[in-house]
């Protein structure tokens, strides 16, 4: 049972779903007119792109046995599915989020970028992060580069997404996907280049 719980907070909080909630969060948030129009149709490239796609390629890999398993826990097994992916938010950032539309949303994914190809040199040579905790960290540190932004409180996201990457890490432990220090760095990696890039927005 105790198992099975752990599997399903890795599984809720896969890192595939953590883009798509910084742009809900954002358009939650945001004080800026956007049109639902536009919203509706951010909101869908992002699913197609960062949930649909890396779903269906995960299965041709794993049909040509490139890869065991969704979690990818080798590096040899990350480097083709980090690569596809830092080509995906390439598209992203030149087709769906330009940074002449909504600059918030730009940086949060070129924050992304860098932090997927860190995670992807890291991997090259054979240095294993965790992912899961790269993405939650991400939108972690996006979601208080917002609250600092728009000037309002986002106590209750803070509160919740610190019990959220307190369980994320401590499923990965005890389902021995990681050690402390591949959380640690997964940590770092994932709010590091949001961190950096807020001096570009804010």
């Amino acid at each position: 049972m105790k198992n099975f719980i752990l599997k399903g907070i890795s599984f809720v909080f896969h890192p595939l779903i953590m883009p798509l909630l910084g742009v809900l969060f954002y358009f939650s948030k945001t004080r800026r007119y956007i049109p639902d129009p536009v919203k509706n149709a951010k909101i869908f490239s992002i699913i197609i792109l960062t949930v649909i796609l890396p779903i269906l390629l995960f299965f041709l890999l794993k049909t040509i046995n490139k890869v065991d398993s969704i979690y990818l826990k080798s590096t040899r097994e990350r480097l083709i599915p980090l690569f596809i992916n830092c080509i995906i938010i390439v598209l992203i950032l030149i087709r769906v989020l330009p940074p002449s539309e909504i600059i918030e949303l730009f940086y949060f994914f070129l924050g992304i970028f860098c932090s997927t190809l860190i995670c992807f040199l890291m991997a090259v040579f054979k240095i294993k992060a965790s992912i899961h905790m790269i993405a939650a960290a991400g939108f972690f540190m996006f979601a208080i580069n917002i609250g600092v932004y728009y000037h309002i409180n986002i106590n209750g996201t803070i509160a919740l997404m610190m019990i959220i990457l307190g369980a994320i890490a401590t499923s990965r432990l005890h389902l021995k996907a990681h050690t402390n220090q591949e959380l640690i760095l997964g940590l770092f990696t994932g709010f590091t280049p949001q961190l950096i890039l807020l001096n570009y927005w804010l």
